[in-house]
């Protein structure tokens, strides 16, 4: 008997848009902070730093966009390809393939007469999404979706890298290198936390995680641009 008010919830099918999502503000948010302390360190002016973190935010999304695009598309074409595959086999076999599919319920620990049944039973309604889930393991909340994740990444690019770009606004003289560094810090944590807390993992864990990289990044950066800057100067 089953309870119509269990529920539980899973994630994994966030795994698509939140790997892009989360990719895109972390690289936005880094990058963009980073190429701003690396021109800041190199003694350049305040409308240098700007100039270059908005060239780096714009860059950044629209090369994010289009990579997302272009990988995911390609994940998109070789599950068409699989499914083309399966098709034209059932059409061509279709009792080979059902003793495929009776094979893998047979390997997941069903009897043959079971495994046959439900093998049967599938195929009746639409062996195909029968043998893309339990084949090829395709999964509609997995599917790709380039559209969407070019468009993830972009925005969530966008989103992050404005935090530096407002924190270097807002600031005045040296201050303003600090709060930028202040407000990259406080988003990273955040970034990680509400990203584990998406996914389900530790959030603490992911925070200082994000963190930590983020401020290798900020301060290699911030090392070479002082070093151009002493050296061209």
């Amino acid at each position: 008997m089953v309870r119509s008010g269990h529920r539980e919830r899973h994630y994994g099918g966030r795994s698509g848009w939140l790997r892009a999502a989360v990719l895109g503000a972390d690289d936005g948010l880094v990058s963009t902070a980073s190429l701003m302390l690396g021109v800041a360190a190199s003694s350049a002016s305040r409308a240098a730093v700007l100039t270059a973190g908005l060239a780096g935010l714009v860059a950044g999304a629209t090369s994010m966009a289009a990579g997302e695009f272009v990988s995911v598309s390609s994940q998109k074409d070789a599950e068409l390809e699989d499914l083309s595959v399966e098709a034209a086999e059932l059409a061509t076999d279709p009792d080979a393939e059902l003793d495929e599919l009776t094979g893998i319920y047979i390997g997941r620990g069903l009897n043959p007469r079971l495994a046959r049944e439900v093998a049967v039973e599938f195929s009746r309604t639409d062996p195909l999404a029968a043998h893309a889930r339990d084949e090829l393991g395709h999964s509609p909340d997995n599917a790709a979706r380039p559209v969407q994740a070019a468009g993830a990444s972009a925005l969530s690019f966008a989103a992050g890298a404005v935090l530096p770009l407002v924190a270097m606004l807002a600031g005045s003289g040296t201050d303003r290198v600090v709060l930028l560094i202040a407000v990259t810090e406080v988003g990273l944590g955040l970034l990680g936390a509400v990203g584990a807390a998406l996914g389900g993992a530790n959030r603490v864990r992911a925070a200082v995680r994000v963190v930590l990289g983020g401020s290798v990044a900020m301060a290699v950066t911030a090392a070479v641009g002082a070093l151009v800057g002493t050296t061209v100067g």
